[in-house]
């Protein structure tokens, strides 16, 4: 499928490389930032006003051409980046609750975790409709109820798609759209989320049905931006070009899985995507549900997190290709003792230092656990260009630019 593109370049051609990097500035009663004060409830000014006139913008020094913007923490040392191209801020590291909250870790565990995540300057959380059946996003809610934490603090983001048995409650219909991300609000007992995301593309609905869906859940101010999961480049570019011709709002990021053995996507089609558009990466499983750890030293036992409730994960994980894989894992070793780390920290700084990458998602079982993950960022400046060289060697599968 081919999808023109005149519109973006010419739209990027025509602003200055800052404003590429951070997307267009919030006029008067908000546009397109984020909630100004604090609370636990509804975005200022959300409800889809009418815009009114945008300001006139005080030129600024530009910024390197498609560089992600950078600034560390006080006191945390986490790093923060935009989201994409939008004005958004968020933290380099997020955490997940995938298999984890509302299933294999407790409630508390699972306010440990948060704690932690948040004290350390975590301020991604990330969840959806489907985990645990709905549990994942109560019990999110509830944590995040009982800390009162500024709602301005943190940025949560929820995925719909599955929603339930019916066949009206799945899908990206307009009417499952709605009403599975008010269904995720009354779990979460938020007024809005941050980001919903559409958790996989639907070959059942119209494009524009979906772009036009999204969009009128941002002006309800029932999220902020509205992203993808799981899909293609090609429907990406097709939702972007639909909110273009017909002025919506187009997505800021895609949601996917990278890791040391699943490269291609998020190498090379989203940094395309990246300076074409300005749609950034999210991304998920980094250490493959904890297979890419080395503690199990070329076996993976049933005892194994990721396995348990699982099947197609064993399975996948006793493969042929997971033993090798498993194999190479254990040969990153040297390389890890030679930074002072563990090869689960390096493997997380791995997948940050890729072009275009806002921000990876953590899931974790404990709070000893993701201390030990949030150490990735230590290992990060330590890449160097020769060390990244060596562990292209190792795995033997760099994806090259069809350009």
């Amino acid at each position: 499928m081919q999808v023109s593109i005149a519109c973006t370049e010419q739209n990027l051609r025509s602003r200055s490389s800052e404003d590429r990097l951070c997307g267009p500035r919030p006029g008067p009663g908000g546009g397109n930032g984020g909630p100004v004060g604090g609370g636990h409830g509804n975005p200022p000014g959300g409800g889809g006003s009418v815009p009114k006139a945008r300001a006139a913008l005080v030129p600024r020094p530009p910024a390197p051409a498609g560089a992600l913007r950078e600034s560390t923490g006080r006191g945390t040392g986490m790093k923060y980046r935009n989201l994409g191209k939008s004005g958004l801020r968020v933290s380099c590291l997020g955490l997940g609750t995938w298999v984890t909250f509302g299933s294999q870790i407790s409630d508390e565990t699972a306010e440990d975790v948060l704690t932690v995540a948040y004290e350390h300057g975590v301020n991604l959380f990330d969840t959806a409709e489907v985990y645990a059946a709905g549990k994942a996003e109560r019990t999110l809610g509830n944590i995040l109820k009982s800390k009162g934490w500024r709602r301005s603090s943190y940025v949560v983001t929820t995925k719909i798609f599955w929603g339930g048995q019916a066949e009206t409650e799945r899908g990206l219909s307009r009417k499952h759209i709605i009403e599975g991300l008010q269904g995720s609000l009354e779990r979460l007992q938020l007024g809005y989320v941050d980001i919903v995301f559409a958790n996989r593309s639907d070959p059942n609905s119209p494009m524009e049905e979906i772009v036009r869906a999204m969009t009128y859940v941002i002006d309800q101010g029932l999220a902020l931006y509205w992203g993808t999961s799981r899909w293609g480049a090609a429907e990406i570019m097709e939702a972007y070009s639909m909110a273009r011709q017909f002025n919506l709002i187009p997505p800021v990021c895609e949601q996917a899985e990278h890791r040391l053995f699943q490269r291609e996507k998020v190498q090379v089609q989203l940094p395309e995507l990246y300076h074409k558009i300005g749609v950034g990466s999210v991304t998920l499983s980094p250490l493959a549900c904890g297979l890419i750890t080395s503690k199990y030293d070329g076996r993976v036992p049933d005892t194994c997190r990721a396995i348990k409730g699982y099947q197609w994960l064993k399975d996948k994980a006793q493969s042929e290709d997971g033993k090798k894989q498993q194999a190479k894992v254990m040969d990153l070793l040297p390389i890890a003792h030679q930074l002072g780390c563990t090869v689960a920290q390096l493997a997380i700084a791995w997948c940050l230092r890729t072009e275009g990458v806002s921000s990876v998602l953590l899931g974790v079982s404990s709070a000893e656990q993701l201390i030990e993950h949030l150490g990735a960022i230590q290992v990060l400046s330590q890449l160097t260009p020769q060390t990244v060289t060596e562990i292209d060697g190792l795995l033997g599968n760099k994806p090259h630019s069809k350009k």
